[in-house]
């Protein structure tokens, strides 16, 4: 069986011009990179106001397993159904982050015959958007701490910096850092962290803005800390927006790629669902719209976070409305769910689809709050058997729901035919009735209940007094009214990675808040979620290779054979402890304990004239 990237590879891809052209798009519309890459000039993106709308189609899936879902695949496979039906389709899907490119997850172009090209460039560099963010997003981490350096007029409080720096990377070192130490001439010391590129504000704030106009707006908002007196301080105070958005103003304008069937594709934003969103920019959704009959668009992780944000933060501030839900299940992921181990998934067991569907069965019901006609699509495998097939569209069909088998990685467009009529059907025959979860006006622990209890199927909240106490304080700020954004585990609809199907008689538990002012929602941390995650014991980047020529070895998504969740490394004495069982020496563990208790005496004694200086007006 051929890899996804020797199927790429022995593709023939078209100049990008002249996919473009299919959709009357010009080559003087476009801003090449190379020939198979392109960026849409603002005068072309401008020229579309005027034009119609297409459908509107959004993929999302049941919560993730290890069995895989086919999310992206299935995206791409029926974009090219559509245009073997003569239906003019256009993808908006996310940019791949090189942190899960390198780490778990692995890309993010598709698979076998349902692939976006060039996979190797989208799932590395790029258009070199997400550098173009991480640069703007550490221009501001450096102008804030050298604002404080410079004598610190704003009287930025050290303690309540909330702006961290990033890089599109898994690190788990730079979780928890200390900067400043050395010189007097090196800044202050605090406390700073890192999060990967795609958790960002400034992620989410690119994918929502309409224009420069509305990222430069958006910029200023940004909070990065509060000074003495509990007052947010800006991006715009710090003077920060002309030089960020200088950074961000090609990265704004989305990407043109093809699929290996010659559909145009808009590449553009994402893709971590936990905090920023997780959506493509509206940018490129808006544009696929104009340039087709059914735009299809993806949300991240399952749909109790992808979707869930999709409908209630970027449907909600860009007037977006859905015709129509495909929601991609396989029946490895349902058995998954319904307790058979990953080993053992090939084989044919009904009992355990029984038990595991209730996970695609309350997806179902999430999805139908929304008010939006849903199709079921199981991503087949060939060790599927027929009478999982059955019992999974008779269980479909009775709650309403349109169902379809897609073969896409297979056979590509020709393996999505079905379900590409399906989808047709609905569209014709079943009207969207879209409306969000929940209102502007309930207050922000009404929001997190709401999605509590009618998206994850929770008793209710449970909230630590630090996210209490912020809850409140963002309120009297005036941030009241703005939806909220969850930051929940992907793999169950609880808040607890490990209970599979559909949790029953469980709390959310909320630990912390904050406000992305310039996005425009409330993140709300629950659980244990990563904001920076970190790389497995065989990271995917084990199997990645370039030979003499230039040419990538192997497929950035195959890469990763034995995929495990990467947890958090809890520093202990017992490790200490061990590497004195494996031969290190006593003297040397205790040596290196007083070594980090004087740097800590040190930091502190900083931390303390700092005060002093800020008793003084500093």
């Amino acid at each position: 069986m051929k890899t996804d990237i020797q199927i790429a590879q022995e593709s023939t891809m078209l100049p990008i011009k002249d996919v473009a052209a299919n959709y009357g798009i010009t080559e003087d519309d476009l801003e090449l990179y190379g020939k198979y890459k392109a960026k849409f000039s603002d005068e072309f993106m401008n020229s579309l106001d005027e034009k119609p709308d297409g459908k509107l189609v959004l993929m999302t899936a049941i919560n993730p397993t290890p069995a895989g879902e086919g999310k992206t695949t299935t995206s791409i496979g029926l974009a090219q159904a559509f245009e073997k039906l003569g239906k003019k389709s256009v993808l908006a899907l996310r940019e791949p982050s090189l942190g899960p490119c390198f780490g778990i997850k692995g890309g993010a172009a598709g698979g076998g015959y349902s692939q976006v090209v060039p996979m190797e460039d989208l799932n590395l560099h790029f258009t070199g958007d997400f550098h173009a963010i991480t640069s703007a997003n550490n221009l501001l981490a450096a102008l804030l701490d050298n604002h404080i350096q410079q004598g610190n007029e704003l009287r930025i409080d050290t303690r309540q910096v909330i702006w961290k720096r990033c890089m599109d990377m898994n690190d788990r070192a730079l979780r928890n850092i200390v900067i400043g130490l050395g010189r007097k001439v090196d800044g202050y010391v605090r406390e700073d962290h890192f999060v990967i590129t795609v958790a960002t504000e400034i992620m989410a704030i690119l994918c929502l803005a309409e224009d420069i106009k509305d990222l430069k707006a958006r910029l200023a908002k940004i909070i990065v800390a509060y000074d003495v007196d509990g007052n947010p301080v800006t991006a715009g105070q710090l003077n920060a927006v002309g030089s960020m958005a200088a950074l961000l103003k090609d990265a704004i304008k989305p990407n043109m790629v093809q699929t290996l069937e010659h559909t145009g594709a808009i590449v553009h934003g994402g893709p971590f669902a936990n905090i920023a969103h997780g959506c493509n920019s509206v940018r490129a959704t808006k544009m696929a719209l104009k340039l087709s009959d059914i735009a299809i668009t993806e949300a991240g992780f399952g749909a109790d976070l992808g979707a869930e944000k999709f409908m209630d933060i970027k449907c909600r501030m860009a007037g977006l409305k859905p015709d129509a839900v495909v929601l991609v299940a396989t029946v490895r992921a349902l058995k998954y769910n319904g307790g058979v181990p990953k080993t053992e998934l090939v084989a044919e067991n009904l009992d355990a689809l029984k038990k595991g569907i209730c996970n695609l069965e309350k997806h179902i019901e999430n999805l139908q709050k929304f008010g939006v006609p849903i199709v079921v699509t199981l991503n087949a495998f060939e060790t599927d058997t027929e009478k999982e097939h059955e019992f999974i569209r008779q269980f479909c069909e009775e709650r309403g729901c349109e169902f379809a088998l897609s073969e896409v990685w297979a056979k590509g467009g020709e393996g999505g035919i079905d379900l590409a009529k399906k989808v047709l059907k609905t569209l014709e025959e079943k009207e969207s009735n879209f409306k969000v979860l929940y209102p502007d006006n309930l207050s922000l622990k009404e929001k997190v209940e709401t999605i509590a209890k009618e998206n994850y199927g929770a008793d209710g909240v449970t909230y630590e007094s630090a996210a209490e106490k912020m809850l409140a304080k963002l309120t009297d700020l005036g941030f009241g009214d703005l939806p909220v954004c969850m930051a929940k585990t992907q793999y169950s609809l609880s808040d607890d990675q490990t209970k599979l199907g559909r949790p029953e008689g469980f709390d959310i538990h909320v630990r912390d808040a904050f406000v992305n002012a310039g996005a425009g929602f409330v993140v709300i941390l629950t659980g244990a979620v990563m904001t920076m995650p970190g790389l497995p014991k065989k990271p995917a980047a084990f199997g990645i290779d370039v030979d003499d020529n230039g040419k990538i070895s192997l497929s950035i998504k195959q890469a990763n054979v034995v995929k495990k969740s990467a947890k958090p490394a809890e520093i202990e004495w017992k490790q200490e402890k061990k590497k004195a069982q494996s031969g290190e020496k006593f003297e040397d563990i205790m040596s290196r304990f007083l070594k980090d208790s004087e740097e800590r005496q040190q930091d502190f004694k900083k931390h303390q004239e700092f005060r002093s200086r800020n008793k003084k007006g500093f």
